[in-house]
């Protein structure tokens, strides 16, 4: 018996195609993407906020002394806040890590004249250091040489939070007491200095890519990585037979 005709609705019903199989999938794994991406970016987002409201704005003292001061070459006011605190009596020895191939220590001397006899008896240049992780090599060598328990660490609070990962890294059992240069920039004016923004950006990718790369290395003085980020080597090697610090 004919349906239309019983009915009598004069059109027969007919079954519905049935949706590709591949192209169901397709949408499900752009959807997932989608979602995935979104969430990455909320996620990289708040970790770049925690990162930049953790950043000091202000220099305090340290509160306890140290054995020696490490400093990093590379920002403004980094050297000098350095010496200030060696003159002060925090620590008795002071490393000035990365300096110029071509500085001389009566060049850096000049630029804190009313500290030069401290040049004279109590800091030490290392010339070898080609970037952070080559810092922190250096900043082991100078301390096992030494016998160092503890130092103060003195870099741009940017820079900070990388620096102590590497040094965390490659001297473990070291006490290392941060004090953070806030003279250059201020990291809370990101979101209306695009200058500022830009360079607390870049350091944050940067201290995430060291903080995964420091989980799965051993010693950054052998590590492929490390090797690679460098050009070639973290540290320069020494042509002649001479100190590492002079």
């Amino acid at each position: 018996m004919d349906t239309t005709e019983a009915v009598g609705w004069g059109w027969s019903m007919q079954d519905a195609p049935e949706r590709p199989v591949h192209r169901s999938w397709t949408r499900r794994l752009l959807g997932l993407g989608f979602w995935a991406a979104a969430a990455a970016l909320v996620v990289g987002f708040l970790g770049f906020l925690g990162f930049v409201y953790s950043l000091d704005r202000f220099e305090q003292p340290p509160e306890t002394r140290a054995d020696g001061i490490a400093v990093m070459t590379g920002g403004a006011q980094r050297i000098g806040d350095a010496i200030d605190l060696l003159a002060k009596g925090y620590a008795k020895r002071l490393l000035i890590s990365g300096v110029n191939e071509r500085t001389s220590r009566d060049q850096i001397a000049d630029l804190n004249p009313g500290q030069r006899r401290l040049f004279e008896c109590c800091v030490d240049l290392d010339y070898r250091a080609r970037n952070t992780i080559g810092n922190a090599i250096e900043t082991r060598r100078w301390a096992e040489k030494n016998s160092f328990d503890t130092i103060i660490v003195v870099t741009s609070n940017y820079h900070m939070p990388r620096t102590l990962v590497e040094l965390d890294h490659a001297l473990p059992n070291l006490q290392k007491i941060p004090y953070p240069v806030a003279a250059t920039i201020d990291p809370h004016d990101w979101w209306h200095n695009p200058a500022v923004a830009r360079v607390v950006f870049t350091e944050y990718l940067k201290f995430l890519a060291v903080w995964v790369r420091t989980r799965f290395e051993g010693d950054p003085e052998r590590s492929s990585v490390a090797h690679i980020i460098s050009g070639g080597s973290p540290i320069k090697k020494q042509l002649v037979a001479e100190p590492v610090w002079r």
